[in-house]
Order: structure tokens, then C-alpha cells, then sequence
């Protein structure tokens, strides 16, 4: 039985979290996880459909240890959320083939997020995998089998869910009632990269990590490209589209300070060396918490392991029960009843003639 309404969101394991993946998502975590039952998959099987080759796969546990020390430090709460990883779920992979089974081809074909993604991966029509194809219908296998009732995701992945919706309604009306229609909750906050183009990517190398060090961090926070225009601190300067400005809006508390450096900057009365170093002390600040708590975590020795272990036992109890009542609606589980009992039945039959003529 469902007591509070749940939550199925999470990460490919492909690397650590930066300030982007904070605003965007995690602070969103730790909110809900107050206010639903939340599940954080470590989605390795997401990853396979561009990151197949053994090396990546052999990066996976310490990729997950480090994806789930983000969490931690960010506040994810493992006594109030559970995180698990994909790959050990079974029933993940029995319902996605199943659902396969409710969803067109032309369908998923028009998905423009799969032809971004094959694109990312260097691949065209040719080359593309079935199971970049299927991506949307693993991920519904993701979000139905805990019966999630909200997936919090970004725009580009809104379809994703639709999709999802389609198949939880094609079930419940072939098969009678198991799933809840799940809604969105739609990210839309972003964070440009250090070097000002496009958001924050790990990919591109414009990334403050949310485990960088305190020297880390002021570097490339110096290192942050601003107004190009600007060659000298009396020049006037431009705030709108400036990523350190956009950095100091979200992570300064002190909203007075970041809007007199604004109106000085705007003056040439400030310079970016002077403007970044606010900024670089407003980040480690912020970040400070995360690495005191990350560093709790981590000088236990196998303890988020045992977080990752223990998710994943818990989940598997709760697939396990979704997977029963989607095959008993399906018939699928009455099917080999009938079958086993047929057998047995014949072997009590040869049983009780062997008896008899002995």
C-alpha cells in the first residue's frame, strides 16, 4: 500500500555533479523529499545506450559513489530517500520489455530528444541503437514500477513523460488498473558554463563541481569569461549576460552588495578581478556545508556503498510487488499456473500407476 505520493528522479552515473545539476534539480530534491516518498536511481542502464564499452562499465561503482556523495552533501537524506542503482533491479528490465510491447516505433521515432542524444553520441540513422530508440520506454519502466505519482525533469525530456503517461493508460485500459498517471514537474532553471556558452556541461570543461576544493574553485571563478568588451575597470560594463552576475544572483545571500557591484560595474567603477573574488568567496561559502558534510560520509569507509546497498534491497521489495500485479493483470502469472499445475497433476497420475503396479 502507497502511503505518501512518490517521487522517481535521478542520474546517469557519468560523472560528479556540478553547480548546474544544484540549481537545476538537487535543491529541488531536497525539498520533496520533506513532502514525498523519493526515489534516486543511479540510472546505469541509461548510460549503456552511449557509454557501452567495458571501460565505462568498469567506471560504474565509483562513478555511483561519487554521484551518491553528491547527494549527500547536497542533502539528500538516505533515512527519508531511497537510491538505488538501475542495474540491479530485475524487474526494470522484464517491465521495459513488456511496455515495448505498448508503444510504436514511429512513436519514439519522433522524439527529437533521441536525435539529440544520437547526435551528442556521434551517431546518425544508421548507427543509432534500439536501445537509444527505447530510451523513453526504459525510463517509464523506471517511473512505473515504483508507481511514481511525479517526475521532476527538464523541458527537453518532457516528451519522455508523455510517453510514459501513453503507456501507463494503454495498460491500465488492456489489463485493468496498476498504474497511476504520473505529472511533471518541469526544471527550468540553468546555469551558463564558466566560459559563457551554453549551460553549465561537465562535457565542456565550464563546470564548478560541487566537490571541487576551495583553490579549485576561485580559480576558475578567475578564470570566468565576462564582458569582452570590458579591457580596463573604467570601462563600463555589461551585467545582462554576464555569468558572474547570473552566479552572484543565485549564491550571494547579500542581495544589497551584488546589486551596488552591479551598479558600479555598469559605471566602470569595479573591476572583474575585484567583482570574481566577491564571487569566489560567495561560492566556497556556499559550498563549505556540502564538503563538510561529504567529508562526514566519507571518512566512513564503505558507508555510502551501504546506502547504495541498502536502497537497492528496499526498491527491489517494492518492483518485486509492482511486477506480481502486472503480471497477474496481464494473465502472465495465471498462464504457468495453469501449466505447472497441468504437470504436476500428470506427475501424481505416474506417481500413484507406478504405486500401483509395483
Amino acid at each position: 500500500m502507497i502511503g505518501r505520493k512518490r517521487i522517481l528522479t535521478g542520474d546517469r552515473p557519468t560523472g560528479r555533479l556540478h553547480l548546474g545539476h544544484y540549481v537545476g534539480s538537487l535543491r529541488n530534491r531536497v525539498r520533496l523529499q520533506e513532502e514525498y516518498e523519493c526515489f534516486f536511481i543511479i540510472a546505469d542502464l541509461h548510460m549503456l545506450t552511449t557509454k557501452n564499452a567495458r571501460e565505462d562499465i568498469d567506471q560504474t561503482a565509483d562513478n555511483a559513489r561519487g554521484l551518491v556523495l553528491d547527494y549527500l552533501s547536497a542533502g539528500i537524506d538516505p533515512n527519508k530517500s531511497t537510491i538505488f542503482l538501475q542495474s540491479a533491479v530485475h524487474e526494470t528490465y522484464e517491465l521495459a520489455l513488456l511496455f515495448g510491447n505498448l508503444v510504436t516505433v514511429p512513436r519514439l521515432a519522433r522524439l527529437p530528444s533521441i536525435k539529440d542524444m544520437a547526435r551528442a553520441a556521434l551517431m546518425d540513422e544508421e548507427t543509432i541503437p534500439f536501445g537509444l530508440l527505447g530510451y523513453p520506454v526504459l525510463q517509464a519502466a523506471d517511473i512505473l514500477l515504483p508507481r511514481a505519482h511525479l517526475v521532476p525533469v527538464g523541458k527537453d525530456n518532457q516528451a519522455h513523460v508523455e510517453i510514459t503517461r501513453e503507456i501507463a493508460r494503454r495498460f491500465n485500459n488492456l489489463y485493468g488498473e496498476v498504474f497511476p498517471i504520473p505529472d511533471d514537474l518541469v526544471e527550468g532553471d540553468t546555469l551558463p558554463g564558466t566560459d559563457g556558452q551554453g549551460k553549465m556541461s561537465k562535457s565542456m570543461g565550464n563546470a564548478i563541481l560541487l566537490s571541487d576544493d576551495a583553490a579549485t574553485v576561485r580559480k576558475k571563478v578567475h578564470g570566468m569569461y565576462t564582458d569582452p568588451n570590458r579591457i580596463r575597470a573604467d570601462i563600463p560594463g555589461t551585467v545582462e549576460g554576464n555569468p558572474v552576475f547570473t552566479y552572484l544572483d543565485q549564491f550571494d545571500p547579500d542581495k544589497a552588495l551584488v546589486e551596488d557591484l552591479k551598479t558600479r560595474y555598469r559605471a566602470g567603477k569595479v573591476g572583474d578581478v575585484e567583482v570574481k573574488e566577491r564571487l569566489a568567496q560567495s561560492l566556497n561559502a556556499f559550498l563549505d556545508p556540502m564538503r563538510e558534510r561529504a567529508a562526514v560520509y566519507s571518512r566512513e569507509n564503505g558507508l555510502v556503498d551501504e546506502i547504495i546497498f541498502q536502497g537497492t534491497t528496499r526498491y527491489r521489495e517494492i518492483a518485486a510487488e509492482t511486477l506480481r500485479d502486472v503480471k497477474k493483470a496481464m494473465g502472465l502469472s495465471s498462464t504457468f499456473n495453469r501449466i505447472a499445475r497441468k504437470a504436476e497433476e500428470r506427475q501424481k497420475k505416474l506417481a500413484k500407476s507406478n504405486a500401483a503396479t509395483s
